[in-house]
């Protein structure tokens, strides 16, 4: 089995090199992913500028673009050849929800959807400590369980007969392998957001803006991602490339007709 990793935090990232370590236990595994951190950059391809194309290491490739782009010249120009599985991740943060709108993570997986590749976008649930600003370190965090869930994943449930053209959007809760209570299939939720806008001015006295706002908690229904990781459950979501509402499709054909 040939497996393509990507990521959205970049090619250095700690939790690629974790799953790097344990999907390599069962498949021949290339990684492609971005030379500097592209969180939240949703999907885009770079078409305006050049791409570089750095070999970092033995089965690690670095390129100067987006996640997408990691897949797009993973596939055509390192692999050169279509890959079994694609996988992203793992992410450091939750890509629940709304989120995979924003998320770099799953438009790595999503390039791969478009090919008609089975694919998988890995992330790990963590809230920032609320006491104090500084970021957990990676040690703080359980990668390591998250890696371990992939791997169970593939290796009991495989992915051969994933729909063509739909995701898996996989998140792990942060916490120690033996405290996860399973996998659990689920529907997107929705997560809330301050949504401030944080003003500031520069030493030319001109503003500038940081735009993001902070979380601040989902919609607790049951049977959706958001829930069942609060639950301690690892969330599996299928996401299809088909955008389309088809119940109110069918709604507006009859108004427009």
């Amino acid at each position: 089995m040939k497996i393509l990793l990507s990521n959205d935090d970049s090619v250095h990232a700690w939790g690629l090199e974790v799953l790097q370590a344990h999907l390599k236990k069962i498949a021949d595994v290339v990684v492609v992913a971005p030379l500097e951190e592209k969180s939240t950059t949703g999907h885009s391809l770079t078409i305006h500028k050049p791409l570089r194309l750095h070999h970092l290491k033995s089965g690690f490739w670095g390129v100067s673009g987006s996640p997408a782009d990691c897949v797009y010249v993973g596939i055509r120009e390192v692999m050169k050849t279509m890959p079994d599985l694609v996988i992203s991740g793992i992410n450091r943060g939750a890509n629940l929800g709304q989120d995979v709108y924003y998320s770099g993570t799953v438009s790595a997986a999503r390039e791969a959807c478009i090919l008609g590749l089975p694919a998988f976008a890995i992330s790990l649930d963590f809230q920032h400590k609320k006491t104090t600003k500084k970021r957990f370190e990676d040690s703080d965090l359980h990668f390591e369980s998250a890696a371990r869930a992939m791997v169970q994943f593939i290796k009991k449930y495989g992915f051969k007969s994933m729909p063509k053209h739909t995701l898996l959007n996989v998140n792990v809760p942060n916490l120690p392998w033996s405290r996860i209570k399973g996998f659990r299939a689920t529907r997107q939720g929705f997560r809330y957001y301050s949504g401030t806008v944080l003003k500031r001015v520069d030493h030319r006295g001109r503003p500038y803006f940081w735009i993001g706002g902070q979380y601040k908690g989902f919609m607790n229904e049951e049977g959706t991602d958001c829930h069942a990781t609060a639950q301690e459950h690892v969330s599996v979501t299928p996401v299809r490339l088909d955008c389309t509402d088809h119940r109110h499709l069918a709604e507006l054909s009859g108004v427009l007709k």
